[in-house]
């Protein structure tokens, strides 16, 4: 990081592959590195980092209760109306640190407070744990509901993987049928991505299968993303002479609070959980 001492940050290692993987609770709850070998998996903005009132681009983001973006930001529950921003409030709030583990997995957590029952009126708790086996850094996620009724939601994250060259990755992806971001046609993927157009923003749907493989030929980097049958959507955004791609599951597609589509329900003191998890493999 540019400040490192402008937030506590927290390390997972694994000295048998010698992976580290970097924590900043208070900024989203964001994984911000992950290094095998010295090589970086992650991109980060450091100075959008650096800068509280703008959201992270880099590591892992966390979305939460909603993915993607609402038409006008609004979206409507028991005849009221509410307004969530874009993926949530997950990645703008501090997290606080609630279990470590001989420094290879830890939990953070993050309880309901006035802030988020403006725009999403339910008590809850989630406890976000991340371990680190080797090469593998998995996600745990629970979603408690402390309210008395069903609360309906939608998780994902929004990893920002560092790339040089893009035209050297080679994907193997779980469908070939996608949706442009506010676009309901379904188009069919070729296999490649037009790397010179200024923005490519894909909902994959229809998954055939719990992953999907990125090869980066450039640095003899392969990348695999497990996610369980809880992930509908799979996002892929890049934009043009920026040095990341990400790879995004996602539970509901955009405006799923509004659609119900593939929405979760946690029922009144009930967990549900998610897990995804990330192997990068060199050479």
């Amino acid at each position: 990081m540019s400040n490192p001492g402008q937030y506590q940050t927290y390390t997972l290692s694994d000295e048998s592959t010698q992976s580290e993987v970097l924590v900043v609770p208070e900024r989203g709850g964001v994984v911000t590195d992950w290094r095998i070998q010295d090589q970086k998996v992650f991109y980060m903005d450091e100075e959008r980092f650096a800068d509280p009132t703008l959201s992270v681009r880099g590591g892992i983001p966390l979305l939460f209760p909603i993915c993607g973006n609402l038409p006008d930001d609004t979206y409507t529950l028991d005849g009221e109306t509410y307004k969530l921003n874009q993926h949530g409030f997950a990645r703008s709030l501090p997290w606080e640190v609630t279990q470590q583990e001989n420094g290879t997995s830890m939990t953070v957590t993050l309880r309901s407070n006035e802030q988020t029952l403006a725009g999403y009126p339910f008590n809850f708790e989630l406890n976000y744990t991340y371990i680190l086996r080797g090469n593998t850094l998995e996600l745990r996620y629970a979603h408690t509901n402390l309210s008395e009724k069903p609360m309906p939601f939608s998780t994902g994250i929004h990893p920002y993987f560092a790339v040089s060259d893009k035209t050297q990755l080679e994907f193997d992806l779980p469908s070939n049928k996608y949706q442009l971001k506010g676009d309901q046609t379904i188009n069919t993927f070729a296999g490649d991505f037009d790397f010179n157009a200024e923005e490519i923003d894909w909902a994959f749907i229809n998954l055939s299968k719990q992953s999907a493989v990125v090869t980066d030929k450039s640095r003899n980097l392969k990348l695999t993303i497990n996610y369980d049958s809880n992930y509908s959507t799979l996002v892929f955004w890049t934009v043009k002479g920026k040095d990341f791609y990400c790879l995004e599951p996602w539970t509901g597609p955009r405006n799923a609070m509004n659609t119900g589509t593939h929405l979760l329900i946690a029922e009144p003191g009930k967990t549900v959980e998610t897990v995804i998890s990330m192997t990068a493999k060199l050479g």
